[in-house]
């Protein structure tokens, strides 16, 4: 073998390096240090600081991301394997409701923020409607430090129209590497479309659905832009006080310390779907 064909692999994956070790690794590092060095030494003042500072709403924070995720998340995912598995099926006008679901795809955060902002602000158009139809004498407040429940309701709803398409896109071109003789051949020995569905489909979607489930899982993690827009700091997330302590209080270790602890979230929460769903058909020869 020549010299020059043993150097062909890695001269190929030198890109993709560079780009991880300049940027992931070094930012990565310099969280590091940031968060944990100080004057030369360990320290844990900025743990201290998310802990038990009056100002850090760390713990808040914590529980509205993870609270959102968990309404987001599986939501996000039964709405697009349901919208997924209906536009299998080929039928007139199939390509334009695909077209239609991925929309949202081409729209920002906080474009979704604004839009949905428009919809349940005191004067917004929900608003306006329910009063021309009679069914209301006064606005219904959504949005407001003292209506949390609506808030994050409404922060739920802006997400999951925005981003169930990145779900929706995924399943959806797994779908179209299945082998129609299987589901077929299921049709032909009476399996109904449910059965063909549990049985066949899904099994087979897994490792489309794992690859989903973490792209998802680590925007959720990262959500800012929508939260912002509609409530403020009235629901505190890991991003948006990451945000909050950078640009407003100009403390980048602790910002740096907000990063690597969604980097962390994201990290075992990958490794859970890694582990969770593997599919049984990849498994052969363990």
């Amino acid at each position: 073998m020549s010299r020059r064909t043993s150097l062909t692999p890695y001269l190929l994956i030198a890109p993709a390096l560079g780009y991880m070790l300049f940027m992931v690794g070094y930012p990565l590092v310099e969280a590091i240090y940031l968060s944990f060095f100080e004057d030369g030494g360990l320290t844990l003042r900025h743990i201290n600081y998310l802990l038990y500072d009056p100002l850090s709403k760390f713990d808040e924070a914590v529980r509205n991301t993870f609270l959102l995720i968990a309404i987001i998340v599986p939501a996000e995912t039964i709405l697009a394997i349901v919208v997924a598995v209906f536009l299998y099926k080929s039928f007139r006008g199939r390509d334009m409701l695909v077209y239609m679901v991925a929309i949202p795809l081409t729209i920002s955060d906080v474009a979704s923020g604004l839009i949905w902002y428009s919809i349940f602000a005191g004067n917004g158009f929900l608003n306006k409607t329910l009063y021309s139809l009679g069914l209301i004498d006064s606005p219904i407040q959504f949005l407001g430090y003292e209506y949390k429940w609506r808030e994050v309701m409404v922060v739920a709803i802006a997400e999951i129209w925005r981003s169930m398409a990145i779900v929706f896109v995924i399943l959806f071109a797994g779908l179209q590497l299945l082998g129609k003789d299987l589901l077929e051949a299921a049709e032909v020995f009476g399996a109904s479309w449910w059965q063909r569905v549990r049985h066949i489909i899904l099994p087979m979607l897994k490792p489309s659905l794992q690859s989903a489930l973490i792209i998802r899982t680590l925007f959720a993690f990262q959500i800012f832009g929508v939260v912002m827009v509609l409530t403020g700091r009235d629901i505190p997330v890991l991003a948006g006080e990451a945000y909050w302590e950078y640009v407003e209080l100009r403390n980048r270790e602790v910002s740096a310390l907000y990063a690597l602890i969604i980097a962390g979230l994201s990290l075992a929460f990958g490794f859970f779907y890694i582990r969770m769903l593997r599919a049984k058909f990849l498994e052969v020869g363990r």
